[in-house]
């Protein structure tokens, strides 16, 4: 897919907001733009266009942009639909719920044009990722543990995955389900969260290369954790690579060709 060809519902109450997001849209080459100032709007034109994306404000007067991009990620015609925030908001109670409902970016306002064209470029890769460069095994060989305590974000995490090539997934809701799981499969690749109820992912990562028989599995961790301390520790406990929330599928896909 071009980007020229990407079909787009913008979600902004104000006029004066959505003439200038426009004018950058058209600036980086969408053209194919539909307007809808409330979520209940928004709702109606993606179910009736399916979109190829979706960008939205956070605040809206029926509802937030978190929970529009929640009731599509619960409706299974809408849930594989790339969703892009733009917003002044900061506070962690409205943006980490974006972020594990597997967002293509968080842009603020105002945001500069290199910005946009990034997360454009972001949604086209998600949308078409191609599959994997792996040179001794097939994607569709390639098994995969996803494991966070967000169903929502291993949808998405699945999706991307799939749109790889990737097939053969499983799913754990946190660490201690991941161990389990470990100790009766053999798995290529574990994709991990870093906050989750029981066992989190940097204790999950020492148990994984300390006391299992999968020591060296390559893992892949995708959080929205930025405490650099905290980070550091799970660089120190073996972890392959960090990727943040929200991720870019052209950075994830990279990465996990390095690691394998």
């Amino acid at each position: 897919m071009h980007i020229h060809e990407i079909a787009t519902v913008l979600v902004e109450p104000s006029v004066a907001q959505r003439r200038i997001i426009e004018s950058f849209l058209k600036e980086v080459g969408i053209v194919d733009v539909s307007w809808a100032k409330t979520g209940n709007e928004a709702l109606d034109t993606i179910n009736k266009i399916l979109p190829d994306l979706v960008i939205s404000a956070m605040h809206l007067a029926d509802m937030t942009g978190t929970d529009l991009v929640q009731i599509m990620r619960d409706n299974e015609t809408l849930s594989e639909i790339p969703f892009m925030l733009i917003s002044s908001e900061t506070h962690y109670r409205y943006l980490e719920p974006i972020r594990q409902a597997g967002v293509i970016a968080i842009l603020p306002k105002p945001f500069e044009a290199n910005q946009l064209m990034k997360a454009i470029e972001s949604t086209v890769h998600y949308l078409d990722p191609g599959e994997l460069d792996t040179r001794h095994f097939a994607s569709e060989e390639i098994k995969v543990l996803v494991v966070d305590d967000s169903p929502t974000a291993r949808k998405h995490i699945k999706r991307v995955l799939t749109n790889m090539g990737i097939e053969n997934l499983t799913e754990a809701e946190n660490g201690c389900h991941a161990l389990a799981l470990v100790e009766d499969n053999f798995f290529d690749l574990i994709v991990t969260d870093y906050n989750m109820p029981q066992m989190d992912g940097k204790e999950l990562i020492e148990h994984v290369r300390n006391a299992s028989a999968q020591a060296s599995v390559p893992i892949l961790m995708v959080s929205s954790e930025h405490d650099d301390s905290r980070l550091a520790a799970v660089q120190q406990a073996g972890v392959s690579a960090i990727c943040d929330k929200p991720f870019e599928s052209d950075v994830v896909k990279k990465l996990i060709e390095r690691i394998l």
